[in-house]
Formats: C-alpha cells, sequence, structure tokens
C-alpha cells in the first residue's frame, strides 16, 4: 500500500502537468509506475542492435543472439520496458504480454550505408503497435542530417498517428550526418543539446540522448566557450528537452560493474528520468545482469519522479 501512495503522489507531479489524451496517460503511467522502478523513472532494455549494428554485437556473448535471452532478462530484471522492431515482437513477445512493457521501435537502418546522408525509413505503424499491446512506440530522428527534410514529414505522420491512438513516443534523437561532423561531432554538447531541444519542439514525450563530451572543435558559438563540466553538460541537455523525459545510453559494454553503477547515479542527479541500457545488460552472462540490474533498481529509488 505505502508504495501505491508513492506512486499516486509521484503521478501528480510527474504527470498531471502535461497535456496528454487517456490512452497516453494510462500507457505511461504503466511504464512509469507499474513496471520497473515504479516511481516515476525509466530502466529500458533495448534490443535493436541486431538491425542497427549487424550481429556482431551479439559475439562477445553467444547466448545474447537469441532474443528469448533478453526477454527473459527483461522480466527476471523488472525493466521499465523492453525496446525492439516489429520482427521480433511478433515471434518472441507471445509468453511476455503483460509481463513485459514492449517499445516497439518504428524505424531503423543497417550500418553498412554511410552515415553522411543518414535516414531512418518506416518498417512499422502506430496501429502495429496498438494490435502488439505496446505502451510506447520508438522513432529514430537523426537531427541534422541533410535527409531531415524526409525525416520529419515522416515524423508528422507517426505524431499525428500516436495522438490519434493514445500512444507515447519516444524519440531515439541521434545527431548524424556530414553537417554534423563539420560542427564537432554527434556526441558534442552542442550536437546533445540541439537534439534535446529538436525532441521537445517536435512533440515527442520521451528522448533517448547520449552524454555529452568536452569537445569544443569545430562546435559553433557559443558552445565553443562553455567550459562546464560533465554535470553541468548532461543537466544543460536535460534542461533542454524541456517536458520531455530524458533517458541516457548506456552505450557500449563495461566490464566494471561499479562504474555502470557510478554512470547511473550520475545520470539521475543530473535531471534524467532514466537510463537505456542494451550491451551493458545482455552481454554479460545472465545472473550476473540480474544482479546488475536489481543494484541500477536500489540506485534509481533514491530518485522518484
Amino acid at each position: 500500500m505505502k508504495q501505491n501512495l508513492q506512486g499516486v503522489s509521484n503521478t501528480g507531479s510527474q504527470l498531471s502537468r502535461l497535456a496528454l489524451s487517456h490512452g497516453k496517460r494510462t500507457r505511461l503511467w504503466r511504464l512509469l509506475y507499474g513496471h520497473g522502478p515504479r516511481n516515476g523513472s525509466l530502466l529500458v532494455l533495448p534490443l535493436d542492435q541486431g538491425l542497427e549494428h549487424g550481429p556482431t554485437d551479439f559475439f562477445p556473448h553467444p547466448p545474447a543472439v537469441d532474443p528469448g535471452y533478453q526477454f527473459e532478462l527483461a522480466a527476471a530484471g523488472g525493466f521499465s520496458a523492453i525496446a525492439l522492431g516489429i520482427g521480433l515482437a511478433e515471434k518472441y513477445m507471445t509468453e511476455y504480454c503483460g509481463r513485459v512493457p514492449l517499445i516497439l521501435k518504428l524505424n531503423g537502418k543497417t550500418n553498412i550505408a554511410s552515415d553522411a546522408e543518414a535516414t531512418s525509413p518506416l518498417f512499422a505503424s502506430v496501429e502495429d503497435a496498438v494490435r502488439l499491446g505496446a505502451d510506447a512506440v520508438g522513432y529514430t530522428m537523426y537531427v541534422g542530417s541533410p535527409r531531415q527534410h524526409d525525416e520529419f514529414r515522416q515524423f508528422e505522420k507517426v505524431r499525428q498517428d500516436c495522438e490519434r491512438y493514445g500512444m507515447p513516443l519516444v524519440m531515439w534523437a541521434y545527431p548524424r550526418g556530414s553537417a554534423v561532423n563539420a560542427r564537432g561531432g554527434t556526441n558534442t554538447l552542442y550536437a546533445q543539446d540541439y537534439a534535446a531541444r529538436v525532441a521537445l519542439e517536435m512533440g515527442a514525450d520521451i528522448v533517448k540522448l547520449h552524454e555529452p563530451n568536452d569537445s569544443v572543435a569545430n562546435v559553433p558559438a557559443p558552445y565553443d566557450k562553455l567550459q562546464e563540466d560533465a554535470a553541468a553538460r548532461c543537466a544543460r541537455v536535460v534542461r533542454s528537452a524541456g517536458r520531455t523525459m530524458v533517458l541516457f545510453s548506456g552505450g557500449e559494454k563495461n566490464d566494471d560493474d561499479a562504474a555502470v553503477l557510478r554512470k547511473v547515479e550520475f545520470y539521475m542527479q543530473s535531471g534524467a528520468n532514466g537510463v537505456m541500457f542494451g550491451r551493458n545488460m545482455w552481454l554479460r552472462p545472465f545472473d550476473q545482469a540480474v544482479t546488475l540490474v536489481r543494484s541500477v533498481h536500489d540506485i534509481m529509488a533514491k530518485y522518484p519522479r
């Protein structure tokens, strides 16, 4: 009962200030308070790397090539949701329906072609997400790409469908393309701060970002003169996202469990709503991964949103 009362209190502060349809509000409540840490924070397990990076991501830990490994980890570890494409959802979700919330990724690409004019075409729809019982959809936006005019038009239809169906929209806001590279690169504060603001301006409910680095080479003014530490940089991008909730990426696998946990604490202290950890979880032996995610829960419990 105590946990439920806490959830109701947090819902008032987290969702009441947002203009949401009943469908969006219900699905977001399930993600924020019905699963995972259940305190308004989010812990998401992504499995889109097989498409985005290819099978080589699974080489360090062969059992992880079976999507059932990640589904079982999401259930045993108490993740807020698993995020993946339609093929994996249709073929592996059946026995986890209701147990593991689904964020259905609607678009994506391989890493075979050059990112100079990056674009991420749709291969699923919001209607598919409704049919599969998803609690949110995921959309990759390549911020700053020379093809962003196509990306914006494609996103418009997705956003409208999300409003019609009451489906929360999670944007993977990834700076990409030749113009971004000419302005310092994808993970500069300039690029990540801009990506955060784009997600807010375009109507995303949640945005996934990467931690901005300290490089100022070739970045536009006034970012080239900013001298901020890592905490200030992360806090800045969270502010730029406004009322769009921020998830930071866990990035590539770190074999040091303590370092992973320090990163979680750091992101939560910066004001983020949570983290999206893929390879840092499912490239570990199963029992070790479950133990690690339970420690993540302990940290996130200290940061109700």
